[in-house]
């Protein structure tokens, strides 16, 4: 963790020095400036966005896992757009923006996933592991084991 620490500080000030070489380091200020304030706005306003459709999900009785799901990244990108660097404030907005929320709601759902599977948990809704008993000569037998999962 700590190497990766070091190597996104890194990146974040080759990103820097490189936009800076590019276009100027009065410009570079006044983008870090601009990125920032729009992040704050952003957040502001797609945060409280998410924590409405939230409420809403709860009080219609759903499963509001799209809605926790945009809270992190809302949380996330929030994080991101207030740390100083290029990297982390366009990484940010994408988990910000409205119209690129759900593609990386796409990689949150496949790490989440990912993790449950590895601690041996269920993933899709409904789903239920089968074993089938074998008889002692080999055959199987009409009793099929399982667990059922309701959602």
């Amino acid at each position: 963790m700590p190497l990766a620490i070091v190597l996104w500080l890194v990146v974040e000030v080759l990103a820097v020095y490189g936009l800076a070489r590019l276009i100027g380091v009065g410009w570079t200020l006044l983008l870090f400036v601009a990125l920032s304030a729009l992040g704050v706005w952003l957040l502001r306003r797609e945060g409280r966005r998410t924590w409405q459709s939230l409420r809403v999900a709860l009080r219609s009785g759903e499963m509001p896992s799209r809605e926790i799901a945009d809270a992190i990244l809302v949380f996330l990108g929030g994080a991101l757009l207030t740390l100083p660097g290029f990297v982390s404030d366009v990484l940010g907005l994408v988990l910000v923006l409205p119209f690129t929320r759900p593609v990386a709601r796409i990689g949150l759902e496949a790490v989440i996933a990912r993790r449950l599977l590895a601690a041996g948990m269920p993933v899709a809704p409904g789903e239920a592991r089968v074993r089938r008993r074998r008889r002692h000569d080999g055959g199987d037998d009409d009793v099929v084991e399982g667990e059922i999962v309701d959602d």
